[in-house]
Formats: C-alpha cells, structure tokens, sequence
C-alpha cells in the first residue's frame, strides 16, 4: 500500500558521477536534497575504465572543480597514476589524465554524500513519476512516495539496461547490479523522448596471469600535476600500466567469428559510440589496419584485477578468450570479468534547455548518459549544471547557463540542446571553436568567480583564488621590466635551442615570445625569478606567446555573444516567417531556439535562414 515517506526539496535518481554532483550541488546551496540509487554499493562506480580526465575530459573535470564540483578532488585522493596528454602538442589540447583506484573511488564519493549536511542518500529503486500541483511526486518499488519540487534523473546505462555477451543477453545493470527495470515505462508516460543507446567495457583479467616482461611500459609524469585546484600534494605516482598490440591473428579469430557479435547479428537495436567502438567494430571498420594498441590497467591498490583499454566487446566469453591469447603478454591470460556490451534507454537532449531543465516539464532536469552524452566526466559537468539550477529554480533565483566561449562544459551542453545526440555525446577538444582560451591550466580564471558568485566556492578558496591572480598580474609585468644582458650564460642558451643570440639587453618578454625558449630552460639566467606556483609561469607563458591567437578569439567571442544577447521569443512559429526554408522551419520550431546565436547552431539552419531571423527580429522590435 502506497505511503507517504517523505518531502524533500531536490530529488536526484541515480548516484553516479552526474547524480553525486547533482546532490551535492543543490544541497550545498541549501535545499534539502535527496539522492536514490538502486544500490547503496554502486555510489560513484566506475563500471568502465578506471580512469578519470584524459583529452578534452581533463579540461571537463578542471571546470568541474573551478566551479565548486567535487570530482576533481575525489580523483585526486583516489589517484595511482598521473600523465599529461598532449605534451608534444599546444597548450590548448594539454589534458590530464589520472588512472585511479576504482573501489576507494566509489568508498570516498559515498562518504562524502553522508556526511553532506542537507543531503539523504536512500538505496531505492524509483518506478514512478507524476507532475503535481507543487512538482513532481516519485514512488519507490516499495511504495513509498516523496513529495519533492524539483528532480535530477541521472539513470545513467541503468534505465532499462540489458547486458549483451555473445547469444546472451539478460536485464541488467553495470556489474552485474539490477536495472532500473519500471521508470522507463514511466517517463515515456509523460511524454520524455525515449530512445536507447548502448556501449560496451572491456574484461578484467588476473594481474598474475600477465606476462608484464616483454610489454612497453607507462609510468607516470614526475611530479604528477593535481586536478584540483585545492590539492596541494599529491604524493607519487603509485603503478605502472602498459601497452600492448593486437595482430593479424586476433584478427583472423574476430573476423571467424563475427556472426556471434550480437552488434553484428541484429540483436542490439541501440546506437554505440562512435569514438569508443568496440574491437570487432574497429576490426571492422579499418580492415586495412594490422594493429590495434591497447593499455593494461590496474583497478586498484587492493585488487589483482586489470583493466584491459581499448578491447571493449561484446563476443562471446569463449572467443574473447581466445583472441585475448593471441596478444603479446596476454598469451595465458586469465579472464576474471567478461567484456559485455549493455543496452539503455536514455532521452532526446533536444526536449531540454540549456539549463538541462526539460521545456515543457517544470522542474524536471536530465543529466549524463540519460541525456545522451558518454563519460564519467561528461557526466558529472551535466549533473553539476542540472544540481545547481534545480537549487537556483527552488529559491527563486536566475539560472546559471555557461555559454560556448566560458567553458568546453558549455559547449558540452550547447550541442547536447541544439544539435542532439545521434549517437553517445563525447566531448574532445576539437568540439570547441574557442579551445585556445578554453585552457585546462585557466579554467579557475574563467569559472573559479561564477562558482563563487553561486555560492558554491568558499571563502577561504575565493581569496586564495585573489592571491594567486595578483601573483600572476606581478609576474606578468616582472617578465615585462626584467631585461637580460648578452652574456655567454644567455647566448649559450640561445644557441643550444636553435633561436639567433642576442648582442644587446632583452626584455624577458620578448625571449619568451620566442618558440624554441620558455620559463624552464631561461631559470638559470632568470636570477630574480619568485617561488610562486608553477601554474603561474605556465599561464602567464602561454599568454605571451600565444597573445595574437588569443586576441583574435576574443574578439570572435565578442561577435557570438552580440548574436547570443538577439533574444528569440519562445512562442514564435516559424511557420508563419516568409523566407525560412521549410527544412529550417521545422527545426527552429522542433528546438525552440533562446537567441540567434543558438539558432545559427542548429543543423538544417543555414546563414541564409540566420539573415531571415535577423531582418525578421530588426522588423519586429
């Protein structure tokens, strides 16, 4: 029989990496929050790899913790191993990358989500939705209902999972734990989109069956850079991991057995990831390739298990064993967890505003692979952006939207609303127009005062933040008065990195603007140099050399945002707009476009259709 149990400000479904953030976010901002999971043990799993950050999701987690998040943190307490990706390429693609212990992960996340004050975490699997008179009312498989004013559904490849190995397939979560089996049926009873998507995890094999004497090894960088802005130590890196290759007979035993792929028979109806596909897909689609690299990773301190990257699959267990056998290392490999494939349902993005609230369903906010997107990291910025406008919503405050060029979480969520997602959303650097100043070593400078400003960065971290931009401002126009002489010392220097030598006093400035020269090999005649933070230096270097670029993105950020501020209103048909293609018509008035800027982003609209808005906007003022 159907009970009350209780009221509650915020609810968030789901208590993975977009539903924690979620809950701590609006319980931060003092709402009374509450977080449901199906299982209590499954808080912040890691049901892929066991890594956080890597390209273009480093810059994510940095803009994570820039804004008060907690995952970059939580990350860098859990991390084993610490690189830099990207090194050989510019700053604007630098990307960090930790491999962490899985288990104390998920331990430390679920702490933190006890310990919150104004934050319940309840193991319940929740069947059912229905919009009230004061919001939205939800009921658990065990009849009890909640009363709440705004919800978070962060069900990630839970709602209506089905686990794909082989001929086998059975409902199912990640890792074996229960699927969101009921709520499914109930969303789409609303009225959400609903469509299914699916991706895949590699196996987990036995440490002690792994040949590591012949595989190349990856150690970690020294010292390892922190994630979080508030991490001062990490300590030292704690594992190795390795790469090894595919061959030409994985291959052979692939192909032979490519009809058992259930990608492959028809079994498996949801679209995958295009950017993270399966090997008897990448076999597939790059049949002239000889090789595939793959990384073998340790999952934690306290477990034998290994992380096999790169290897996703959804073969049966017998022939994912035998094709593992043919890799250099994995010769007796021993298979602890089989690589699956799992099927869910997630919603159309484009149903949602910006702020990730649904348009025609107040207080109704999505967040993570429920909305369409792949990735922890992905994940957790959409859960951060749901959390604190559900909590902004509540107390009657404006919405907090990031634009394209604060922030790769706002182009992230830019795409997701305007474009859709045909397939899993995967944020990479080249996604954004604006990556040169969307910099993982700036992102406190661009977000650290919005997250003040909402009031999820303290006080303390707020003037620690001031310190070190008054430090940078010093150093810039130290860099600007110091001038070195034409010394030996100097010239040597010069020589030995390939740049001209100099016959008179240089500013500092000008030496660093030189492509072969920066902070690190001018130290020894840099003789008045403070001992500042190291992240100092480095901005303050990319923002000489790279002054004419930044400039020129500035001013297109500039011209997008005048776009941006030319409002749309929301209940115009652009039906009724002479000039508008048909095509454009129908996707203007599917998407509901805010401003021009979003608009000129839509597929299907074209600069001709921009111009129509533009004169329509001008007429009708």
């Amino acid at each position: 029989m159907d009970y009350i149990a209780g009221e509650y400000d915020v609810a968030v479904i789901g208590a993975g990496h977009a539903g924690i953030e979620a809950a701590l976010a609006s319980a931060r901002l003092g709402c009374n929050t509450a977080v449901f999971t199906i299982n209590m043990d499954a808080v912040g799993n890691c049901p892929c790899n066991p890594s956080i950050g890597g390209t273009a999701k480093g810059h994510l987690v940095r803009e994570i913790d820039a804004l008060g998040g907690e995952m970059g943190k939580t990350a860098d307490e859990c991390f084993l191993q610490m690189r830099m990706l990207n090194r050989g390429k510019g700053p604007a693609v630098h990307s960090l990358r930790a491999q962490i212990d899985r288990r104390k992960y998920s331990n430390v996340m679920k702490h933190k989500l006890e310990l919150q004050e104004n934050l319940h975490l309840r193991q319940a699997e929740i069947v059912d939705i229905k919009q009230t008179e004061n919001g939205w009312q939800l009921k658990t498989r065990m009849n009890a209902l909640f009363n709440v004013k705004a919800v978070v559904i962060a069900t990630g490849t839970y709602l209506g999972g089905r686990i794909f190995i082989g001929e086998v397939s059975y409902e199912s979560g990640p890792d074996g734990i229960f699927p969101a089996a009921f709520l499914g049926a109930s969303l789409k009873k609303i009225g959400l989109p609903l469509r299914r998507f699916k991706t895949g995890t590699p196996a987990r094999v036995l440490r002690r069956s792994i040949d590591f004497s012949e595989l190349e090894k990856q150690s970690g960088d020294e010292p390892p850079v922190p994630f979080s802005y508030d991490t001062e130590d990490l300590g030292e890196n704690k594992v190795d991991c390795h790469i090894s290759w595919t061959n030409e007979k994985t291959k052979e035993i692939i192909l032979e057995n490519i009809h058992r792929s259930p990608l492959y028979s028809g079994k498996i109806e949801g679209v995958g990831p295009r950017y993270c596909p399966s090997l008897e897909d990448k076999i597939v689609r790059f049949k002239d390739k000889k090789r595939h690299q793959l990384f073998i990773e340790p999952c934690g301190l306290d477990t034998e298990e290994m992380y096999l990257q790169g290897m996703s699959s959804s073969l049966p267990e017998e022939v994912q064993l035998k094709f593992y056998h043919t890799i250099k290392g994995l010769e007796n490999a021993v298979i602890m967890r089989p690589a699956y494939a799992i099927e869910y349902d997630c919603v159309d993005p484009l149903a949602m505003q910006a702020t990730l609230e649904f348009k025609d369903y107040p207080g109704l906010y999505g967040a993570g692979q429920f909305n369409g997107s792949s990735g922890y990291e992905e994940a957790a910025a959409q859960g951060l952006i749901a959390g604190i406008n559900a909590a902004l919503k509540i107390k009657g405050k404006e919405p907090f939207i990031l634009d394209r060029a604060s922030s790769y979480i706002g182009t992230l969520i830019d795409d997701l609303v305007t474009k859709g997602a045909n397939e899993p959303y995967r944020m990479m650097t080249s996604r954004s127009e604006y990556r040169l100043i969307l910099r993982q070593d700036n992102a406190d400078v661009r977000l650290t005062p919005k997250g003040y400003a909402i009031g999820l960065i303290t006080e303390d971290r707020w003037q620690r933040f001031l310190a070190k931009q008054e430090l940078k401002k010093q150093e810039y126009k130290r860099v600007q008065k110091t001038v070195i002489p034409p010394t030996e010392q100097v010239n040597n220097i010069l020589v030995s990195r390939e740049t001209s030598p100099i016959t008179t006093g240089v500013r500092l400035i000008e030496l660093l603007k030189r492509p072969q020269l920066d902070y690190e090999c001018l130290k020894a005649v840099d003789t008045h140099r403070p001992q500042i933070d190291p992240n100092i230096f480095e901005q303050v270097e990319i923002e000489i050399k790279y002054e004419g670029y930044i400039n020129k993105q500035l001013h297109q950020v500039e011209q997008m945002r005048k776009l941006e501020n030319k409002k749309l209103p929301k209940d115009l048909d652009y039906a009724t707009i002479i000039g508008l293609r048909l095509e454009a018509q129908e996707k203007l008035n599917k998407i509901k476009p805010v401003s021009i800027g979003q608009a000129s982003r839509i597929s299907g609209v074209s600069p001709a259709d921009v111009s129509v808005l533009l004169i329509w906007l001008a007429q009708n003022k």
